[in-house]
């Protein structure tokens, strides 16, 4: 049956109007500005006398195009549409049949972006595993973990680095921090903050079934100072000899950086770059950061409202649990979401987990 004129000017018509509300949900005004003068900065020729700063401009510049671009294109393919319609030429109903077709099917994809409403939901991630309760089996499990999200990272395509490590005795960590950097990578993963308990036959001691625990912090990379304001009377910082990578030179140095915010008794000691003045801007990030998610935690508006997190990796704070024996079987305590699989999860094949979550909060509110 053919399409008609009338048909496809409904169409247009409710494309455009639900186009509309997603624009100012994700305020892509306002983001437009902000790429406007992010234009203006990276044109500028005197952007890299200050290197870092220029990296971090650049970056942000880039993050925002690749966010803005697809919803600017479907905008003005909206407006064409609208325009090729109302002249009424019924010897282009084929060809806008199909345009139209095609500009439903782009907004149908871009509108899981409006899943992400959180305040930080389109930051990076910083992804820190912390061994728990189960010795050499829970530093192994750490490290499980930190592949399992290496991998789902880079099947999405997002860049990864690691910000800090810290080895375990025998095997395995005892805690590592990764950065995630792409499209809503805290977005998607904040879902997977919380404790991890594996159930398995242990390989480090004669086959007995162990149950292990690592913590999972995932926290948005803030990196403007002016989004969580700290007080310098807050911080108490110590500088100490490297143990980390990265050359003769960091080990023979007071390199490595320990930051404590005295309020909430959060730490932060990085040691992994060349520099102290290196380790502390990463440890500052960092802090920021753990600040900044604290904030959405507590729903507290000041910085000087928080109170320390004390979430412990054991029992009773898991909120998904993975077990190899005696059956195979990761689950979700939160959502329910189950996988028969435990292999192909900790492959890296979180997305279900990831959307599953993401439903489970939107049910929510």
């Amino acid at each position: 049956m053919a399409v008609t004129m009338e048909e496809l000017q409904k169409r247009v018509a409710v494309l455009s109007r639900e186009l509309n509300t997603a624009l100012e949900r994700i305020s892509f005004a306002a983001l437009s500005d902000e790429k406007k003068q992010l234009d203006t900065q990276v044109a500028d020729a005197s952007l890299w006398d200050d290197p870092d700063s220029a990296q971090q401009i650049v970056q942000a510049h880039a993050a925002l195009e690749k966010r803005l671009t697809p919803w600017a294109h479907l905008q003005q393919s909206a407006e064409e549409l609208t325009e090729l319609i109302a002249m009424q030429d019924v010897s282009l109903v084929e060809d806008l049949t199909t345009q139209l077709q095609a500009a439903e099917d782009e907004f149908r994809e871009l509108k899981e972006e409006l899943k992400f409403s959180g305040p930080y939901d389109s930051l990076n991630a910083l992804v820190g595993l912390h061994a728990g309760a189960g010795g050499t089996d829970a530093q192994d499990w750490a490290a499980m973990l930190l592949r399992m999200y290496v991998r789902w990272a880079e099947q999405n395509k997002y860049s990864i680095k690691m910000v800090d490590e810290s080895p375990g005795e025998e095997a395995g960590l005892k805690s590592a921090t990764l950065e995630i950097s792409g499209p809503f990578a805290y977005g998607k993963l904040k879902g997977e903050h919380g404790v991890h308990r594996l159930v398995r036959l242990s390989p480090f001691n004669a086959e007995s079934r162990e149950t292990s625990f690592a913590k999972v912090e995932v926290i948005p990379e803030v990196t403007k100072p002016d989004v969580v304001e700290i007080d310098e009377k807050d911080l108490k910082i110590d500088v100490y000899r490297s143990g980390g990578h990265g050359g003769q030179s960091v080990n023979t140095t007071d390199s490595a950086v320990r930051i404590t915010h005295l309020p909430t008794g959060i730490v932060v000691a990085i040691q992994n770059e060349r520099s102290q003045l290196q380790n502390r801007e990463t440890a500052m990030t960092i802090l920021r950061s753990r600040l900044a998610q604290l904030q959405l935690e507590q729903h507290a508006d000041k910085v000087s409202e928080l109170k320390g997190p004390n979430e412990q990796a054991a029992w009773g704070n898991q909120i998904r649990s993975y077990v190899l024996h005696p059956y195979k079987q990761v689950k979700d305590l939160r959502t329910g979401y189950t996988s028969s699989d435990p292999d192909d999860v900790l492959a890296g094949n979180l997305t279900p987990f990831i959307l599953s979550y993401l439903e489970y909060t939107l049910g929510e509110n």
